[in-house]
């Protein structure tokens, strides 16, 4: 082949061409689609190509906001960027946007006409399929707003946005020791055996549930969610989570038009930890923000391989410390500043103060225990 050719006219070609310990170590810094293209070079390149992708077994982010200058979401058009250049191959992905240009064809349920130029995917979500693997799990939310943290950027503040455009996509890659699973349930679906089998219940290794529940103040949707997490209410299991707009990516078939649900991931691992606490309805001022955010100390979580969720009622905000942005997602970065922090503004939140770590016992609560107005749960996750 001429490409071995080259590599053999020069003492770098002979090392990058026989040195596995070489081409891994400098195929470490190459992006994940580079580096399949890379593995079709050779067969030692191929070998240490999957070697490298072994390693990357954690998560990423990608985030925007702002407004595109397309008819189309801002997040959308970044990642079809950005995922050019990520390090690891997504098996399970994440969404989350904000309602403001994000119609097409999201749900069965709220379905709206829209103008699309020639160059913008008419329908969002068959783009995010198209930009994303095809083996890899979407969750997809839409709410009223988020908290995203810059892409790639730990370390950067976080932001509150509590209108305009703003989304982020949470990529997992395969982690040993460590399952993500992706569930949807409706009125038609939920019954105890469709839950062990998503791994809800009966399962000894579920350390922490993300549960976003959908439409659930039409009738009798208070009582699907209480029989959803009542099990869970009475387990060593972190819940964290709120009531969103809409979900998309995930099959709902089985869904009446206007039916109420819930999505969501479970993690399930020796390696996982977890902690939440919950600022409460009455905490209005930054000084106490803090102080509640603080007792999330305790967990002892490292900060490495941890992601911090926002899941605040769109009733706080500025709204509720004296028309100050940004005051829980500052108060978190000033407590935990190499943690990345997303999450949203939803319409109820799900939670409490809990802590996931060796045999530490929970505190009791139940159903309606986790369920909340006017409050905001913050919570740790981490993947060993």
């Amino acid at each position: 082949m001429e490409g071995d050719n080259i590599l053999g006219e020069s003492k770098a070609g002979y090392v990058l061409s026989n040195v596995a310990e070489v081409v891994e170590r400098i195929l470490t810094f190459v992006p994940t689609k580079n580096l399949f293209r890379i593995a079709s070079v050779c067969r030692l390149w191929r070998n240490c190509a999957r070697r490298v992708l072994r390693t990357r077994q954690r998560f990423t982010w990608l985030s925007a906001s702002g407004s595109s200058i397309y008819e189309e979401h801002v997040l959308l058009r970044s990642m079809a960027q950005d995922l050019e250049n990520i390090c690891l191959l997504p098996q399970t992905a994440l969404v989350m946007v904000n309602h403001e240009n994000f119609s097409g064809s999201v749900s069965n349920r709220h379905r709206k006409a829209r103008r699309c130029e020639e160059e913008v995917e008419s329908d969002p979500v068959k783009k995010l399929k198209r930009l994303l693997p095809r083996s890899c799990d979407i969750l997809g939310i839409v709410t009223p707003g988020i908290v995203v943290t810059p892409s790639g950027s730990p370390n950067s503040p976080p932001q509150e946005h509590e209108e305009g455009e703003a989304g982020y996509s949470l990529l997992f890659s395969a982690m040993d020791g460590i399952t993500i699973r992706p569930f949807h349930f409706c009125k038609k679906t939920l019954s105890e055996t469709a839950m062990e089998e998503a791994g809800l219940i009966n399962n000894p290794d579920l350390k922490v549930v993300l549960l976003f529940d959908y439409d659930t103040y039409k009738s009798g949707g208070g009582r699907f969610l209480k029989k959803l997490l009542e099990p869970l209410s009475q387990s060593n299991v972190l819940i964290v989570g709120g009531q969103v707009e809409d979900v998309f990516s995930i099959n709902t078939s089985c869904c009446s038009p206007g039916s109420f649900g819930a999505v969501g991931l479970t993690f399930s691992g020796s390696k996982i930890q977890g902690a939440s606490v919950l600022i409460e309805q009455g905490i209005n001022s930054p000084k106490a923000a803090e102080a509640t955010i603080q007792r999330l100390k305790a967990a002892n979580i490292p900060e490495k391989n941890t992601m911090g969720f926002m899941f605040a009622c769109v009733g706080r905000g500025h709204n509720m410390y004296n028309d100050q942005r940004n005051v829980e997602a500052d108060a978190f970065r000033k407590i935990f500043s190499n943690i990345p922090l997303l999450g949203f503004f939803g319409n109820g939140e799900i939670g409490c103060d809990r802590i996931v770590k060796e045999n530490y016992t929970l505190s009791e609560t139940d159903a309606d225990g986790l369920q909340h107005s006017f409050t905001t749960v913050m919570s740790l996750v981490h993947f060993g």
